[in-house]
């Protein structure tokens, strides 16, 4: 029973020290994400994505990682498209999330937010230093 209690406290601290620094956000992300919208809700991760000068730091929820999973620098990212959840997707994501479509570096990926969360990603993508290149469908 303590090491259950432990357990929960390491990851109530970790998301503390994570979020410690501000902007963050909850993000789910599928990696390698299919062409065609795959409904099926399979390749979802849980996660805390956080705003770091010109990059974007995902950490999976359910990690004891001190380093980021995924790190999107800003000039890579494309936006592809946005979508609602669809299918088994609806039970594999929160409720009320969008999906973006994005590219990063050719590799297609899909990450999952809060309509509010994703005014704000797009905002921090579309701010990029003059001369950047950024895409945002």
């Amino acid at each position: 029973m303590a090491l259950v209690v432990v357990g929960l406290f390491v990851f109530g601290m970790r998301r503390r020290l994570i979020q410690r620094s501000g902007g963050t956000f909850d993000c789910s992300l599928r990696w390698d994400a299919p062409e065609s919208g795959d409904s099926q809700g399979k390749g979802w991760a849980y996660g805390v994505a956080r705003y770091n000068g010109d990059r974007v730091e995902w950490f999976r929820v359910f990690s004891y990682a001190p380093r980021p999973r995924r790190v999107l620098e800003r000039s890579a990212i494309e936006v592809a498209g946005r979508r609602v959840p669809e299918g088994e997707e609806e039970l594999a994501l929160l409720t009320d999330y969008v999906v973006l479509a994005c590219l990063h570096r050719g590799t297609r990926l899909e990450l999952a937010m809060s309509e509010d969360a994703l005014t704000g990603f797009l905002a921090w993508l579309e701010a990029a230093p003059p001369g950047q290149r950024v895409n945002v469908a």
